[in-house]
């Protein structure tokens, strides 16, 4: 394979685009760079991914929203052959009370990118999706053509929405090799610690919360609702290592290089296929810390779903992925990177 062939990683300073960063990096294969406005990210990640790596990334200060600028970067970078679009703003109960944010920058920056991809002649094209596209739905566990339910906010229904874009391209221009990758909870950190999730707004996802309250950063969390109906009263969710979540980008890009995808358009969920719930995962992280968290029981938060969880056997079998890491390994390397980020305090 060409050495200079070279892939975009947009969102390439955020929490996935970076462990995938890093993962790319660990071929020979490709060149990579980033397109990354720190909006929600720093750029000190790179320095982080160079530390891990020994290579550095060029990354392109942009606003996705800005067609001209976005186009200049195709301009510069000759050998774009793959594209994987991380850049969104992703927390759910921010998209409730902000739905222009979301609409805004969710939208605008997918349809420039998929402008650039025909204008520049870039075939292969990942998608960051998310399973929030499912809904709240009864029947358990999820697959890949589970019909879409209502979305419970605007950040669930811009994924839905990104999908039908992205299908509706490879209708209309055949030249387009797409995969949307259904992410469910991502959650952990690099193996060494050095890298993880660290958004510069308040952190709004469940493990980040626990390790930061078990840190002293927040005082104490809430869990939001204990009367779902599920085995425990609180919602259920398939936690997912970032770093095989990263390797799922490797292997979704190698299959439309090699041309292995049945069509224009392909899903795929990326789970482990177990349903845990939020004190499961608040019991795992004690076990395997040490450390006793500090939580109180509040009310439910607007835009939550009950339960959902993976059904994994497409993505095992077509893109030859399964999930290395465990709950309890999940829950270790998330609290190595809390505590690697407190030297710095």
């Amino acid at each position: 394979m060409n050495s200079k062939n070279t892939i975009l990683v947009t969102g390439g300073a955020g929490y996935i685009g970076s462990h995938t960063i890093i993962e790319l990096l660990g071929t020979s294969d490709f060149k990579v760079v980033s397109v990354d406005n720190f909006s929600n990210s720093s750029a000190k990640t790179f320095e982080r991914i160079e530390k891990i790596t020994e290579k550095k990334v060029t990354n392109y200060r942009i606003d996705l929203c800005n067609k001209t600028d976005l186009e200049q970067i195709f301009e510069t970078e000759k050998n774009i052959i793959g594209i994987i679009h991380f850049a969104a703003f992703k927390a759910v109960g921010e998209s409730v009370l902000h739905p222009h944010k979301y609409y805004y920058n969710n939208i605008n920056s997918l349809l420039n990118i998929l402008e650039c991809c025909l204008k520049f002649n870039i075939p292969n094209f990942i998608f960051s999706s998310s399973c929030s596209v499912y809904g709240n739905i009864s029947k358990l566990p999820v697959k890949e053509d589970t019909p879409f339910g209502k979305a419970e906010s605007p950040y669930a229904y811009t994924k839905q929405v990104g999908e039908e874009m992205i299908k509706d391209y490879t209708i209309a221009f055949p030249q387009l090799h797409t995969i949307a990758l259904r992410y469910f909870n991502p959650v952990g950190s690099h193996i060494t610690g050095l890298i993880g999730e660290s958004p510069l707004n308040k952190a709004n996802n469940l493990v980040p919360i626990i390790t930061q309250t078990a840190i002293g950063k927040i005082k104490q969390m809430t869990v939001f609702g204990n009367d779902y109906p599920t085995r425990d009263g609180t919602c259920i969710r398939d936690y997912i290592h970032v770093t095989d979540i990263a390797i799922a980008h490797i292997k979704a890009l190698m299959y439309l290089m090699e041309k292995k995808n049945k069509s224009n358009f392909s899903i795929f969920n990326l789970g482990t296929g177990e349903g845990v719930s939020v004190l499961e995962a608040i019991s795992a992280f004690e076990k395997t810390s040490g450390e006793k968290l500090n939580y109180i029981i509040g009310d439910k938060r607007p835009g939550d779903v009950g339960a959902i969880y993976s059904d994994t056997e497409k993505s095992e079998k077509e893109l030859g992925w399964k999930p290395r890491f465990s709950l309890d390994e999940m829950m270790e390397t998330a609290w190595k990177w809390e505590l690697e980020q407190s030297k710095k305090n």
